[in-house]
Formats: C-alpha cells, structure tokens, sequence
C-alpha cells in the first residue's frame, strides 16, 4: 500500500489495519447489503478504518458490539441510540466515546450477534486474511464462540480498499493461516462486493493450545476465562508455546514529518520529557479512535 496516496492517519501503516481512503466509501455499501440490514446487533473492530462502520451500525438504530482496543483494559461493549441520542453518534465511534457510552459486557451476559466486521491487511478471494499479526480477532471471536453469541454460520465480513484485495489468480500461503484464523465470508471495497465461498472452517472456539503465556499474561479476561474453565469442568487446559509478541504500532502526530526537529532526537526541539508523554499519549489516543 502507497502510503501517501491509499492511507490516512494513523501513520505508518505498520503492525495496524491500514486506515484506507474510501473506508467511508465501503463502510456505506456494507450498509447497503441486506445482510447488514437484517442485522440487529453487529460486531466491529475498533480500528481507526472500520469507524464509519461503527456509525452506520448506530445510526441505523442497530446494537453495536465492540472491544476495548487490544482487550487491556477489558472486554466487550454494547451500544445503542434512539433517535434522541443521534447527536451523540460521532463521539461514540472512538474508543474514548465507548468508554463513556458503552455497557460493558461479561462472559455471562447473554446476547446474538448477527453479523462481524472484522479489518484486515491483505485478503484473498478465497477468503483468507492477515490482520496485523496480534490475533486479537481470533481471539474475540474465539470468545463469542464460548459465551454462544455466534456460530459457525455467523457471517463474517471485511471493508479493505481494492489494492488489498489479491487478484483472483492469487491467494494467500495456505501456511500462513493457522487453525485459529478466522476466514472471511464476504469482502466489501469502495467499489466491490466479494463473496468468498470459503471453504475454510472457522475455529469452534479458543484454542487453547495455541494461546502463548505472553499473550495470556497480556489479556485479563482470558486469564480468568480460563481460570473458570479449570475450576468448573476440574480440568488443566494446555498452554501454547512461548512467542515473542509482535510490536505495537508506532505512533506519530498527525501532520508530523521525520525529521522536523532537526536532528534533536524524538524530543523534537526544547520540548520536555513530560511534555513527549503528553504527546505520545494524545498520539495513541487518537491511532485508537
């Protein structure tokens, strides 16, 4: 991906989901489906190119679900907006908005999600997808999968821009999908609707065999999902091998350019360390919207 003609801020592009130019453009023939209108609850990303996604699914009245950005500081959030609440909309697509607005959700809470979005890297139309090598997805939908909010059948889709599309005659290494992964039903593009036909299973549930201690110790709910499962069925589940997770992305200004300070270093000019973490706080803040 052109990163300076086919993606916006955030900056780089690197370990995210590429905030595409035209995600407007897909996320309003998503909408347009009858498969998302018939939806009455949806399950979204929080990834900066899927938020116009969020939006439809709020302004057409419809249930939202999403998770805290990489689950650390929780799990799910459902929200909702009557007519009288639309103006709150806007605000209630960014993470900070859904920490005010949302109602968070437990292991036991009880609830049908009719379709997923999920972002991707790169897919092919045989319905294959890399995200940004994190895992999170397989593992939110790991996790519907046990509470029975989804099953195999629950329709799983992504909004990309076309260049992110692999040409028919192309596909994906099968060995870069693992058991865990969770295949796409349908690819929506500014300019496309793709139905994939996968003939990929979708994982029945966490894995965990699969799951690091690195990743484990990262996400709260997990532990104690797992915790809950050993203490109910008096099991020991497996653990997966050791990883080395993947880099955060690096966060930059929006508007910012390499090198403006002149060789200063990251400080960039006089400004002080308290004010950096200010910056890079703001900076993460806004990736994550």
């Amino acid at each position: 991906m052109r990163s300076s003609f086919l993606d916006r801020f955030p900056r780089p592009v690197h370990h995210r989901i590429p905030n595409f130019v035209g995600a407007d453009a897909a996320a309003h023939r998503l909408a347009s489906l009858p498969e998302f209108q018939r939806a009455q609850c949806i399950k979204v990303n929080p990834d900066t190119p899927q938020k116009p996604v969020r939006h439809h699914v709020l302004s057409s009245g419809k249930t939202l679900l999403t998770p805290q950005p990489r689950l650390r500081t929780g799990f799910f959030s459902t929200l909702q907006f009557g007519e009288e609440d639309k103006a709150k909309i806007g605000q209630a697509t960014s993470s900070a908005g859904v920490a005010q607005f949302g109602i968070p959700v437990d292991l036991d809470t009880k609830i049908k999600v009719d379709l997923i979005v999920v972002g991707s890297s790169v897919v092919d139309q045989n319905g294959c997808r890399l995200g940004k090598g994190e895992g999170f997805a397989e593992l939110e939908y790991g996790m519907l999968r046990f509470m029975s909010s989804i099953d195999e059948d629950t329709l799983v889709v992504t909004t990309v821009h076309d260049c992110q599309v692999l040409p028919e005659r192309d596909t994906i290494d099968p060995s870069l999908m693992l058991e865990h992964d969770v295949p796409v039903d349908l690819i929506v593009t500014p300019t496309r609707v793709i139905p994939t036909n996968t003939s990929i299973r979708k994982p029945p549930g966490i894995l965990w065999h699969k799951l690091s201690p690195q990743k484990l110790a990262q996400i709260r709910i997990l532990r104690e999902l797992k915790a809950r499962i050993e203490r109910e069925q008096g099991i020991s589940l497996p653990s997966g091998p050791d990883e080395v997770l993947p880099p955060l992305a690096e966060r930059k200004q929006q508007g910012s350019v390499r090198g403006r300070s002149g060789g200063r270093g990251r400080g960039g000019g006089s400004r002080g360390r308290g004010q950096n973490r200010n910056s890079n706080r703001r900076s993460r803040q806004e990736s994550e919207s």
